[in-house]
């Protein structure tokens, strides 16, 4: 699935970072070629919508995959693709239900349907991230931290309601989960608050 010829060389220089990334993991060709399709999949609400390609949400696919790979060594292409097209900030960027299916199968619409949205978990959210297998907690995790590096790039007026989300839903569960995402989120709480929020 090749991207669409508007989304600019920094959208094609992730394909490529993501693909050497893949190699090195030792993914196997059907499993990189998988996680190719879900990032070129999840790019084409970015291109259509996000005129500025520096947006911070326009590589968010690609990042929340790579930390699945990268930091977490996940090896699993349908956790992997999960990944890449899983958008619980902002629904208008999220690929449907129907495209995951078609175009990646049944087991990467399974993690991602796993996966709760907060907007629509409401106070069930921390729930909802306890209840999930390991699979979608971890791409919970991963896509909410990529968003959570880049909060100081949002409007000043979100920055409080979602750090404060992110401290008491998702940092809870990133403890019990995994050591490098307990760090990860337990540093960026801190850092946050006192750079920003104080």
């Amino acid at each position: 699935m090749p991207l669409e010829a508007s989304a600019g060389p920094r959208a094609e220089a992730m394909a490529r970072r993501i693909a050497g990334a893949a190699e090195r993991a030792a993914l196997t060709p059907a499993a990189r070629a998988l996680l190719d399709r879900a990032f070129r999949l999840a790019m084409g609400p970015r291109v259509r919508l996000l005129a500025d390609d520096h947006h911070p949400d326009f590589l968010h696919p690609a990042r929340t995959a790579l930390i699945l790979l990268e930091d977490l060594g996940c090896r699993d292409p349908h956790t992997l693709a999960a990944g890449a097209v899983c958008e619980t900030l902002r629904p208008e960027l999220a690929v449907s239900a129907a495209e995951i299916r078609a175009s990646l199968g049944p087991a990467v619409h399974a993690v991602v349907a796993a996966v709760p949205v907060p907007a629509l978990a409401g106070e069930e959210l921390l729930e909802q991230l306890v209840a999930g297998d390991h699979a979608a907690r971890i791409v919970a995790l991963a896509e909410r931290l990529d968003h959570a590096r880049h909060l100081h790039l949002r409007p000043r007026a979100e920055w409080a309601a979602f750090h404060g989300l992110t401290r008491e839903a998702y940092l809870p569960v990133a403890l019990r989960t995994d050591p490098t995402l307990a760090r990860r989120f337990r540093w960026w709480c801190a850092m946050f608050e006192r750079r920003f929020l104080r």
